[in-house]
């Protein structure tokens, strides 16, 4: 499932260029772009459909990428979501105020994920930071299970569809409060 080394080099040239790429991830197609360009953000939002007040993901290749959006809330905390990572949860922490709002949505908090995935791996640590990661789809559809339903969905409006596999979970990631363990999405 390793990214051939000319398809990284497209999605980061796009990424760099405030583009939205579409890639596999553990369980859908996601949209990906520079979770600190508010142009791409805004485009990718309007793409989708999808309100910015309902914020956005942020996957990584490893914690230290994510630690200037989030705080700590303890470190009982921490070692929850370390716990489950790198894997398929998502885990709410406290944003910061250097995370965009744009990413925040109306919330305090940021919804993070340090993946296993190895296609969103590479392209986080070739990016050298965090991406947006939202399901592949327009807001009342279903996520895209396959490159071809993703291009469909968004003919013209991505710049580089990143081959690669699914992860092979059923249904996206399960979202959990940090501070609290609870779920909050299944």
């Amino acid at each position: 499932m390793d990214v051939a080394p000319w398809h990284l080099r497209a999605a980061i040239d796009a990424l760099e260029a405030g583009g939205l790429i579409a890639c596999p991830t553990e369980a859908v197609w996601g949209l990906s772009c520079d979770p600190l360009n508010e142009r791409a953000c805004m485009r990718l939002l309007a793409t989708k459909r999808r309100h910015w007040s309902k914020g956005l993901i942020l996957v990584a290749a490893d914690f230290a990428q994510l630690a200037p959006f989030v705080d700590v809330p303890s470190n009982n905390a921490l070692k929850r979501a370390t716990a489950t990572w790198p894997g398929p949860a998502t885990w709410i922490f406290p944003a910061t105020p250097h995370t965009p709002m744009w990413v925040s949505g109306d919330h305090d908090g940021v919804a993070v994920r340090v993946t296993a995935h190895p296609v969103l791996r590479a392209l986080s640590k070739r990016f050298g930071g965090p991406l947006v990661s939202t399901s592949a789809n327009p807001s009342g559809r279903e996520p895209a299970r396959s490159a071809h339903q993703a291009r469909r969905y968004f003919r013209g409006q991505v710049d580089v569809v990143v081959p690669g596999a699914l992860g092979g979970l059923a249904k996206p990631t399960t979202i959990r409060d940090v501070a609290t363990g609870h779920i909050l999405r299944r």
